[in-house]
């Protein structure tokens, strides 16, 4: 694992919580029981506060950053989309931000909202429960359905399993 300590700001790590050695945890973070944080990941809680809920996904490349004395919360089983680069400071339970979205500073994303790949969300917006956004910037384009939150609880026990699996199953050749 990479994870380090920042000062006095020590990560704390949930039980059957992978974090590839290829990410970077650093500082003020706690990740959640069973959350997976994806090769090249950064979460980088060097002068805020990251709180990464039970059953997340943090997947490559994403990028996961507050500002100074700052606080960032994902609830419960979130999705991060590779690449996406966050500096949101809600992001609710059952979300999905898409592969290449752009979060900016002060954002609330609402329980089962799903952010489209390679939208961009403005700081200080409020993405509201259930909806669905795409486009640069943003713009509302439906609500979620149950078939789009049975595709993503699906998705999401994809990555809970890998987590599980990954220390048995992944081998340095």
């Amino acid at each position: 694992m990479a994870v380090y300590q920042y000062g006095e700001k020590i990560p704390k790590i949930g039980k059957d919580a992978y974090i590839s050695d290829s990410a970077r945890v650093i500082g003020d973070v706690t990740i959640g029981d069973q959350c997976y944080i994806g090769h090249g990941a950064i979460v980088r809680g060097d002068y805020g506060k990251i709180i990464i809920g039970a059953g997340t996904a943090i997947e490559e490349n994403a990028i996961l950053h507050i500002q100074p004395d700052g606080v960032q919360e994902f609830e419960e089983r979130v999705t991060v989309g590779h690449g996406a680069i966050v500096h949101g400071k809600y992001i609710k339970s059952h979300a999905v931000i898409g592969i290449g979205s752009i979060i900016g500073f002060d954002v609330v994303i609402g329980s089962w909202a799903i952010v489209a790949e390679g939208c961009v969300i403005p700081q200080n917006t409020i993405i509201p429960d259930g909806k669905i956004t795409g486009g640069v910037p943003f713009k509302i384009l439906g609500d979620v359905k149950q078939k789009h939150k049975d595709f993503w609880t699906w998705g999401k026990q994809l990555y809970v399993d890998l987590a599980r699996e990954y220390p048995d199953k992944l081998k340095k050749l």
